[in-house]
């Protein structure tokens, strides 16, 4: 048996400046029960899946978003195909009313198709619902995603930004796993995933210890929740998070930002720099990637630590704090140097 997972902390009637504070800048997970309760559009999924059915398709621009459709037989388990050659569905895109109807219709049956709206940006097919629908917690440009759809599981995966995500109508259990059991949840490729992030091919509904047994190790380390509408998670940059849908029809509304604390980020991804560094470093010599290791401990981990008192201010260089005209000549630099590698003379 598996050790049961910890409830992720639970908080409420907190004010938007202590969740900054105590919550947010702690890069921790946290639950915050009745978050959004007065949002309209809770009060209609309260009522019936119907009502909001009805609720948030008299907003929509009819501006087509990404859905995925899985045939029964998936129970809605968003994964790979057996030979991993590609995913257990397909992709279309439709206006957001004609796939939440179809979801809805899909409730109705237990051994329906499973159908989901996937990070449809609000302001495109829904203006009008992110209007009423506020969460003044964040930053105005921090853009609301919808998900919906009938019963569907997403397997561990990982985003790079600060994540908030609202309940809004039905329920969804989150477990979620700090960044350093990624050697435990058996993740997948990179760069060929279903649904873009890093994803775990270990199913948590029916453990298979004999094929992923390390996976044991990840469950004790995991935190779990289960969100009723008007509540709302917290998830930390690279929580690995698995994210179930409890009841036949169901709509979340999450929140990405980056949290940019120093004027010297150059780019929207450090994916991208995960992908250099495979690129760069994966195959040196072990001695040689533990003296890069040294490096990017001194220079960028421990990066707040850093004693520059040596080093005169005018020749911080990318040490310092980077002018938005300095860091587009880095992200030049670095284009040109990825094009055309510099070799030893």
């Amino acid at each position: 048996m598996a050790a049961a997972p910890r409830a992720i902390p639970e908080f409420r009637g907190l004010d938007a400046v202590a969740i900054r504070r105590d919550l947010l800048d702690g890069k921790q997970p946290a639950v915050l029960r009745g978050l959004v309760a007065d949002w309209p559009a809770v009060r209609a999924g309260n009522e019936s899946a119907t009502t909001f059915l009805r609720y948030l398709v008299a907003f929509d621009t009819g501006a087509p978003v990404d859905a995925l459709l899985m045939a029964p037989e998936c129970q809605g388990r968003i994964a790979y195909n057996q030979s991993m050659s590609g995913f257990n569905f397909i992709r279309n895109r439709l206006p957001l009313s004609q796939v939440a109807a179809q979801a809805l219709r899909y409730a109705q049956s237990p051994k329906a198709p499973s159908v989901a709206v996937q990070s449809a940006l609000i302001r495109d097919c829904a203006p009008g619902f992110a209007a009423e629908n506020r969460l003044n917690l964040l930053d105005a440009s921090v853009a609301p995603r919808l998900w919906l759809g009938n019963r569907v599981t997403t397997p561990a995966h990982v985003d790079e930004w600060d994540n908030i995500g609202c309940m809004v109508a039905g329920r969804r259990r989150f477990t979620l796993f700090p960044p350093e059991q990624i050697s435990n949840l058996y993740i997948g490729p990179i760069d060929f995933a279903p649904t873009g992030a890093p994803m775990s091919l270990a199913s948590l509904d029916a453990p298979d210890f004999l094929r992923f047994p390390k996976l044991r190790d990840a469950l004790a380390a995991a935190q779990v929740a289960i969100l009723q509408p008007g509540d709302a998670i917290v998830i930390p940059p690279l929580w690995w998070h698995h994210v179930e849908s409890l009841d036949p029809f169901n709509a979340f509304v999450n929140y990405w930002w980056q949290d940019r604390r120093l004027t010297r980020t150059a780019t929207d991804s450090a994916f991208d720099v995960l992908l250099h560094g495979i690129l760069g470093i994966r195959d040196l010599p072990p001695a040689t990637r533990k003296a890069w290791a040294a490096l990017f401990e001194h220079y960028v981990f421990a990066a707040e630590a850093q004693d520059l008192a040596h080093i005169p201010p005018e020749r911080y260089g990318v040490l310092g704090d980077l002018s938005a005209e300095k860091m587009a000549g880095l992200r030049a630099q670095l284009a040109q140097r990825l094009k055309d590698p510099p070799t030893p003379s």
